[in-house]
């Protein structure tokens, strides 16, 4: 059962239709999720002041949700695709990572956007959002030099 069946907030990874929310709806809704998160984080983390910027082992466990909201609560965009899978919107896509506990950010935009050109600042812009809430995002080139992310919680062990 979703998010969505549940009632319950789903962030904006990218892969699916826009929210139906009015924006200011959608940006009330991104912010008492946050700091829903930054209360599992205080809870989980310990007291001490370094608690809230370190991913809880809840994230760790969900990294594209996590990720996605890291992204969203940090007011970048999320891409989307209309009801036939077509891309719609200019901006970021989390996917699952290649290993357990990663994710991996993509710059994505409906054909003809621009969205290839605008890849490396934004995503650059993207690695600013998440190294400010505990995770680690590397970059990477893959398959016709598009750029990615590849996303961990801050300290793990690289593989």
């Amino acid at each position: 059962m979703n998010g969505e069946e549940r009632g319950g907030f789903e962030p904006a990874t990218g892969k699916g239709v826009p929210p139906a929310e009015t924006a200011e709806a959608r940006a009330a809704s991104v912010r008492a999720a946050w700091a829903g998160l930054l209360q599992i984080r205080r809870l989980t983390n310990g007291p001490d002041e370094a608690a809230e910027s370190v991913p809880a082992d809840w994230e760790r466990h969900r990294p594209v949700r996590s990720v996605a909201l890291a992204l969203e609560a940090a007011g970048l965009p999320a891409s989307a695709v209309d009801l036939s899978g077509r891309r719609v919107a200019t901006g970021y896509q989390v996917t699952d990572g290649p290993s357990p506990g990663t994710a991996r950010v993509e710059w994505l935009g409906p054909p003809g956007s621009g969205a290839v050109h605008e890849e490396e600042a934004e995503l650059a812009r993207c690695v600013a959002a998440l190294r400010e809430c505990g995770w680690t995002a590397l970059l990477y080139r893959g398959p016709r030099r598009r750029r990615f992310l590849e996303v961990e919680p801050a300290g793990s062990p690289r593989r």
